[in-house]
């Protein structure tokens, strides 16, 4: 049996090697599933999630393993099958828990240690029934739509208009958008930094719908390309998710004319294929992207394992 030594996360220069792990251990046509190499560089460039994550290395100092929880207490985690041992897979799930009740502290109640994978991923779904994690209804769907397709043109309300994010002056009412559109407290203005600040982010592809007369942000939609990604698959992807609207602005179309300007703005660069991820219970956004000709192509399932101090 392989020893194997393990550290915690020390800072961007780590990230390349993780990136590449990546790329490494998963299947090519898994690439796109989250979390991936743009989802890594925001996910790390925040501090909490930086001090959430732990790498595993061989004798010969190859990185075998990374794990990490997430703000929201997912656990996430790559693992290079060839050296997948029980007390490997023991130590990540370990990791995720001794984090969960770090950020528990004190709390007298139980939360849950989260997990996803792909609904046909057999051995992922082995791995996370082996060490307690309890299969849950939720699950998350991921879309595709041709742009090889024409896009109809996208149509708002009178006196509505789509343009792009001014800057991240605006990061704040972004963050009170997305949190009046989702009724959450998720999504910081820490979080909508670093996903404006890695490389591959473009402005023009972040999208805003602004309301008349008043000026507010009435919805958004962020997409881009993963130039990355798609140089390891050769495919040319592009993504149009997330999409938020405001509830004082919902059932106007706004979301549908986000989504037909960014198709369009991604059909413009040479993009063939967009993608966009929801959740199964958000019927109203699944509808939506049906009405622009999104399918759904694969499912994720969602795992817990209870948690308390």
């Amino acid at each position: 049996m392989t020893r194997l030594t393990h550290r915690l996360y020390a800072g961007p220069d780590d990230l390349p090697a993780m990136i590449q792990f990546l790329f490494a251990v998963r299947p090519a046509e898994r690439l796109a599933d989250y979390p991936g190499p743009v989802d890594l560089r925001e996910l790390l460039a925040l501090r909490a999630v930086q001090e959430n994550t732990r790498l595993w290395f061989a004798d010969d100092g190859r990185l075998v393993a990374y794990a990490f929880v997430d703000h929201y207490d997912n656990l996430r985690f790559a693992l290079d099958p060839q050296a997948s041992q029980p007390d490997l897979e023991a130590a990540i799930v370990d990791w995720g828990l001794a984090c969960l009740r770090h950020a528990m502290g004190t709390e007298d109640k139980t939360r849950t240690l989260d997990a996803s994978c792909r609904e046909d991923d057999v051995e992922q779904i082995a791995f996370l029934q082996r060490h307690g994690f309890i299969r849950q209804e939720t699950r998350s769907l991921h879309l595709v739509r041709s742009l090889i397709e024409s896009v109809p043109a996208p149509q708002l309300p009178d006196g509505f208009t789509i343009r792009h994010v001014q800057g991240e002056q605006e990061v704040a009412a972004l963050v009170a958008l997305h949190h009046a559109a989702f009724g959450t407290e998720h999504m910081t203005p820490e979080e909508r930094l670093a996903m404006m600040r890695v490389p591959e982010y473009e402005a023009e592809l972040d999208l805003v719908v602004v309301a008349p007369a008043s000026g507010r942000l009435a919805a958004y939609c962020l997409c881009g390309i993963s130039q990355e990604e798609n140089e390891r698959t050769g495919r040319r992807e592009g993504y149009t998710d997330p999409v938020a609207t405001h509830p004082d602005f919902q059932r106007r179309g706004l979301a549908r004319a986000l989504l037909l300007t960014g198709l369009r703005k991604l059909q413009e660069r040479g993009i063939d294929t967009a993608v966009l991820g929801t959740g199964s219970d958000n019927e109203a956004m699944l509808r939506t992207a049906q009405s622009v000709g999104f399918r759904v192509q694969t499912t994720t399932c969602w795992f817990s394992r209870p948690v308390t101090c």
